[in-house]
C-alpha cells in the first residue's frame, strides 16, 4: 500500500476570504508543501527530480467538500501517492478537523514534464519507488467538464508574482481569475461542494487571459469556466454550489 505521510497546520487569517473560510489557492499550497514533505522525507526532492531534467506539473483537481477549513482551526492534511502508470501519477489528498472529522478531500494527477523541451515525459521507476504506489495499466478519467455555452468574461493580466520557479503560472493562480468573476454578491451566500478542473496549457508572464464564465441553475447551482487567451483554451473548471443555508 501507497505511503501516507501527514502534517498539522493552523490556518491562518491570510488563507482566508471574507467569509473566514479557506481559499482554494490556500488549500492547494499546504496540500502541495504537504506532498513536497513527504517528497522530502523519502528523498525524491525538486532538486532529485531536477538531476533527471525534470518537474512535476499538474494536470487535474478534483474536490469534494464537506466543510470548507475556518480561520483559526487547526487541521491535519494527509496525503497519499495512490497509483501511477507510464505517464500519469495519481495522489490524493485529505483535510481533517480536530475531531479527524474530513473536511475535504482532493484527487490530483500529477505528471513529469521535461525542463527544456516542456513536454510530457514518462515516470522512472527510481523516480516513484519510494511511495510505494501501484502500477496500474488504465488511465483514470475525471468527470466530463460541461463547455460554456453562453456567458461572461473578464480579462486578467499575468503579473510578476502569478509565476512560480518553474517559470509558469502557479495552477493556484487560476482558481483566483475563476473565482473572482463570479462576484461578491454570489461568493459571500454561496459555499462550494465539488470542484473539477483540469490545466491544458501553461501561461506565461505578460500574456492577457480572458476568465469566461457561466453559471447554471438548471440541475442545482453550477458554475462553468474557461481561461483562454484568444481562442486557445487553457484551463476549464465546473464548480458545483449550495446556498449557505443548505450548508453541509
Amino acid at each position: 500500500m501507497a505511503v501516507k505521510y501527514s502534517r498539522n497546520h493552523e490556518v491562518a487569517y491570510y488563507e482566508c476570504d471574507v467569509n473566514q473560510t479557506m481559499t482554494f489557492p490556500a488549500m492547494i499550497g499546504v496540500a502541495i508543501k504537504t506532498s513536497e514533505e513527504q517528497s522530502d522525507a523519502l528523498n525524491r526532492s525538486a532538486e532529485f527530480i531536477h538531476r533527471f531534467g525534470l518537474t512535476w506539473v499538474i494536470t487535474n483537481y478534483h474536490f469534494q467538500i464537506q466543510r470548507l477549513p475556518k480561520v483559526g482551526e487547526k487541521i491535519q492534511i494527509t496525503t497519499q501517492a495512490m497509483e501511477y502508470n507510464k505517464y500519469f501519477c495519481y495522489r490524493n489528498f485529505w483535510f481533517h478537523d480536530e475531531e479527524g472529522n474530513e473536511l475535504l478531500m482532493i484527487e490530483s494527477v500529477f505528471v513529469l514534464m521535461d525542463i527544456e523541451n516542456r513536454k510530457m515525459a514518462s515516470v522512472p521507476e527510481e523516480i516513484i519507488a519510494p511511495f510505494e504506489s501501484e502500477k496500474i495499466k488504465r488511465i483514470k478519467r475525471f468527470k466530463a467538464i460541461p463547455k460554456i455555452s453562453a456567458g461572461k468574461s473578464l480579462p486578467y493580466r499575468v503579473r510578476f508574482y502569478d509565476i512560480d520557479s518553474n517559470q509558469h503560472v502557479n495552477n493556484a493562480m487560476y482558481f483566483n481569475w475563476m473565482i473572482d468573476v463570479l462576484g461578491f454578491d454570489f461568493l459571500t451566500t454561496h459555499v462550494p461542494y465539488e470542484v473539477n478542473i483540469r490545466f491544458d496549457k501553461e501561461v506565461e508572464y505578460g500574456n492577457e487571459v480572458m476568465s469566461h464564465f457561466e453559471i447554471v441553475t438548471d440541475n442545482g447551482i453550477e458554475s462553468r469556466h474557461e481561461i483562454r487567451i484568444g481562442e486557445q483554451l487553457y484551463c476549464e473548471a465546473n464548480i458545483l454550489w449550495q446556498t449557505k443555508e443548505l450548508e453541509k
